[in-house]
């Protein structure tokens, strides 16, 4: 629901006040669009007029919850749960609540009754946190291991630092690059969906996928939307994540990281710019890096661990700097080009990124065929310049007028595809290193 709808939905309620449906509508279109503020003020005049109500009362816990007032929503919700038929919902949100003081325990109780009465509130990435956290609970301190002359953390150590995000986008916020989406559904999607064939077949769950190609064409976007789109956890990794100066930490570092991905199956585990730490092993002069990658390459394997459920997906700009031991069968055993978006994907991209925005009989077939060789991000770039281009006008006139077709047109003449530069340096790889055929989708695509 849009901002013009909710306003709508203001004015409605005005003339009628004491319309308690109308309300709930207005309040559960502010938690939608995460206005927690608004919304509560709103739960608590609609809940003046229905005091009893179930609904505005869970309602009313959950925006505690979104708001960190634990103790006050917990004050609400525990008299939901002490009901002689307590909602499914009110059990769901209490062991929310109580997983914030740090009460696994009563978190877990909680759920589990929850999904007793409604099966469908099941909620994977409320599941894993809470069973990651009676683990914690039941686990002793991890060894101190003396290292480069200061005490480090054991494998089993602590990864309270990783980061874990629930993405809330899906492939449907993603413009083109079907054949990706496509592997992606095979690789984690269906047998999510349909695990008694995957298992007939003894195929397991995840698996790696490489993804290459110029930057800003939407490897990072795609990795976050697959866990949105089965509801799953995502680790992005970086650099800075795994790399420190203490001789082994960094080998721990990965590791800790792998081993949270096991902990909250079903995970996306995404690494950007992955060349960085797979770097081509022939090329480094010290054997600290070489360490990382063997690392990197067990915790692959799933030799010694399971990693059935995780996805691993990576991504790189320069896949010609890569360790050639990461394209085995088993570690990222789908490598795929992400190439600039075509005409048609370009259309679902500025359709995506004009959603929200004022915008009037705007022509994307016309915006595509001007935008060659424009990556997602350029076309992103496009749609800002457009913009402050009529922030100018708007600032002159004091009258803000919507995006016109000619203000993208416009944005198209001042800005450059960042893709070209990366094709020139491809291009070389492609012609004259290319033994294994890997870069014949680059190729291909140059029609070369």
């Amino acid at each position: 629901m849009n901002i013009d709808e909710i306003q709508s939905l203001r004015e409605a309620i005005k003339a009628t006040p004491n319309n308690v449906p109308l309300r709930k509508v207005l309040a559960n279109a502010l938690m939608k669009n995460e206005r927690w503020e608004e919304a509560e003020i709103e739960i608590k005049e609609t809940l003046q007029l229905a005091p009893d109500d179930i609904q505005i009362k869970i309602a009313l816990a959950e925006t505690f919850y979104h708001l960190e007032k634990i103790s006050t929503g917990l004050v609400v919700v525990e008299e939901l749960v002490d009901m002689e038929r307590p909602p499914a919902q009110a059990f769901l949100i209490f062991a929310k609540l109580l997983l914030k003081t740090n009460d696994a325990a009563g978190a877990k109780d909680a759920y589990e009754k929850a999904i007793l009465i409604d099966a469908r509130l099941k909620d994977t990435f409320l599941e894993s946190e809470i069973n990651m956290k009676v683990q914690d609970g039941a686990q002793p301190e991890p060894e101190k291991i003396k290292l480069g002359g200061s005490e480090q953390e054991g494998f089993d150590g602590e990864d309270s630092h990783i980061e874990i995000e629930r993405p809330k986008v899906s492939f449907e916020d993603v413009g083109g690059m079907d054949k990706l989406k496509e592997e992606i559904r095979m690789k984690i999607i269906h047998p999510l969906e349909h695990p008694e064939i995957y298992k007939a077949y003894g195929k397991k769950i995840g698996g790696g996928i490489l993804m290459y190609g110029p930057p800003g064409c939407g490897k990072t976007h795609l990795a976050r939307a697959t866990a949105g789109e089965i509801n799953a956890n995502f680790i992005p990794v970086g650099i800075s994540d795994i790399l420190d100066m203490y001789i082994g930490q960094s080998e721990r570092n990965l590791h800790a990281i792998f081993e949270k991905a096991r902990r909250l199956k079903p995970c996306v585990l995404f690494f950007d710019e992955v060349d960085a730490l797979g770097a081509n092993r022939t090329d480094m002069r010290t054997s600290a890096g070489k360490h990382v990658i063997n690392q990197f390459l067990a915790e692959l394997d799933g030799v010694q661990y399971d990693n059935d459920g995780i996805l691993i997906l990576a991504a790189t700009n320069t896949p010609w700097h890569l360790d050639p031991a990461f394209r085995r069968p088993g570690r990222f055993d789908r490598i795929i080009f992400v190439p600039p978006p075509d005409e048609n994907a370009k259309e679902a991209i500025l359709e995506i990124k004009l959603k929200e925005k004022p915008t009037e009989n705007i022509d994307y077939q016309r915006l595509a065929k001007k935008a060659k060789d424009f990556s997602g991000a350029d076309l992103e770039a496009v749609i800002d310049i457009a913009i402050e281009s009529k922030l100018n006008e708007a600032m002159k006139s004091g009258i803000p007028t919507p995006l016109s077709t000619s203000d993208l047109e416009g944005g198209i003449k001042k800005h450059r595809a960042t893709t070209k530069e990366w094709f020139n340096t491809a291009k070389n790889y492609a012609l004259f290193s290319n033994e294994s055929g890997l870069y014949d989708d680059i190729l291909k695509f140059m029609n070369l």
